[in-house]
């Protein structure tokens, strides 16, 4: 059992490897497989498709990347305002890895299958909005502290960032560099600054 599990995750982190450089539609078992180390009987003795084995590789990747964030520095600062700002923070660190390394599985898949496998499209979109939860809460309560009385709502806003995010992904994989993301995301940055402003009298 042991043996299955430790190969069921290497099929896992394979897929994960494979889905982000290469899209779905390239990424083949055969490769899969040959990236995990592991023969098509075992693929197969893990995953009755190609297909299920992404849908379970979309839970893995949200335990994953939950796990990341929960255990970055910024989700322990004290106010909710600094925790969003330290967020961006963070999102800018990681962009000096390789393209591949910091773009985003679900957003990857979801461009590439979202007419044409639906409940991969469907997973996506759950795990990209729980994600946008999270950031959520912190932002309802960065917004009552700061922003009181502006007219957007913390949803809008957490929606926004991840546009951001998302885009920016999409042209840095068009330039295989990750400058304009950065940029983008510095822009970000200013804007929170901006919408949560630490003088709490411009929202009187």
């Amino acid at each position: 059992m042991q043996q299955q599990s430790m190969s069921q995750s290497r099929l896992l982190e394979a897929a994960l490897s494979l889905i982000r450089s290469k899209g779905y539609a390239a990424t083949t078992v055969d490769a899969i497989c040959a990236t995990a180390g592991v023969t098509k009987g075992s693929f197969f003795h893990h995953f009755s498709s190609k297909e299920d084995l992404v849908l379970q590789a979309v839970g893995f990747w949200n335990r994953f990347t939950e796990e990341v964030f929960a255990q970055a520095a910024f989700a322990r600062v004290a106010d909710p305002r600094d925790r969003l700002l330290g967020y961006v923070d963070f999102r800018i660190q990681i962009l000096d890895m390789e393209v591949a390394e910091f773009t985003c599985l679900l957003g990857t898949l979801v461009q590439e299958t979202y007419q044409t496998h639906p409940q991969v499209r469907t997973a996506c979109d759950e795990g990209m909005s729980r994600h946008i939860a999270v950031l959520t809460r912190d932002i309802a309560a960065a917004k009552e502290l700061y922003a009181p009385n502006a007219e957007w709502t913390p949803e809008s806003l957490g929606y926004f960032i991840q546009a951001v995010l998302q885009g920016s992904f999409i042209f840095a994989k068009a330039k295989l560099e990750a400058q304009v993301a950065r940029d983008n995301l510095g822009h970000l940055r200013a804007y929170l600054e901006t919408v949560l402003p630490i003088d709490r009298q411009q929202e009187e």
